[in-house]
């Protein structure tokens, strides 16, 4: 103690400031480093869990922009195809309106040909009669007495039909001619009555088989002109004078 009084040291007062030093090195230690350590490992925590948190949410993000990619993609693959499907589905509507609507027109022009063919036919037949009046009115003058009216008007129907005594007279006398029918061209619509005489005598001619369809063409003048396959026989009167005129040459 002496040494110590020497070196100018008071082993109480040292005493005391150890005692000191130590209470508020545990009171420091106890009250702020340890607290401050907590602190900062809490901080610590919380800053590697934002970290953490943060490469979550990176990921998650970059999954939900792949995804979103993914799902973008489907989307417009899918858009893609409804599109072409939809272009398919009206190029196909649009077809079948145009068929329709052309086989519509088709039906009304070829029921107005229809028509037109029938008044014309119903015209020419009406005609008919009052060129057959005219005739033998006209052949009653020229010759200045009265004619076999009904002897005249025969004469008439011969000449536009081309059937005398019931037969076609432009059909050969003997042997058959071969087809499936025959097309029968008159100067002017014929009757039932002739129709069905022509017809029969040609399905005869046929051997009973065939079809035997009928058209009016004013331009032949009269008698008949009779198609059986490629085979033509010409009764007509335009037909006879186109003959006659080969013949005067």
């Amino acid at each position: 103690m002496d040494q110590l009084g020497q070196l100018g040291i008071n082993l109480g007062y040292l005493l005391v400031q150890i005692t000191n030093f130590a209470i508020i090195f545990f009171v420091l230690r106890i009250w702020v480093y340890v607290p401050l350590v907590k602190v900062l490992e809490d901080r610590r925590e919380r800053i590697a869990k934002g970290l953490e948190d943060a490469r979550i949410a990176a990921e998650a993000r970059e999954n939900a922009e792949a995804e979103a990619e993914k799902i973008m993609t489907e989307a417009r693959s899918k858009a893609a195809a409804e599109a072409r499907e939809v272009t398919v589905r009206a190029e196909a509507q649009a077809k079948d309106i145009r068929a329709a609507a052309e086989a519509e027109a088709g039906k009304a022009r070829e029921k107005a040909l229809a028509d037109v063919e029938a008044e014309r036919n119903r015209l020419l037949g009406d005609v008919r009669g009052q060129v057959a009046g005219l005739a033998v009115a006209a052949a009653q003058k020229l010759i200045g007495e009265a004619l076999d009216t009904n002897r005249q008007r025969a004469l008439i129907d011969e000449f536009f039909s081309g059937v005398k005594a019931g037969k076609v007279t432009v059909l050969p006398d003997a042997g058959k001619l071969t087809g499936d029918g025959a097309v029968v061209t008159s100067a002017l619509p014929l009757t039932k009555s002739e129709e069905e005489a022509v017809q029969n005598d040609i399905l005869k001619t046929l051997g009973g088989k065939g079809k035997v369809d009928f058209k009016v063409d004013p331009r032949i003048l009269g008698g008949l002109v009779v198609r059986v396959g490629d085979k033509v026989l010409d009764g007509s009167v335009s037909g006879q004078l186109n003959e006659l005129r080969q013949n005067l040459r």
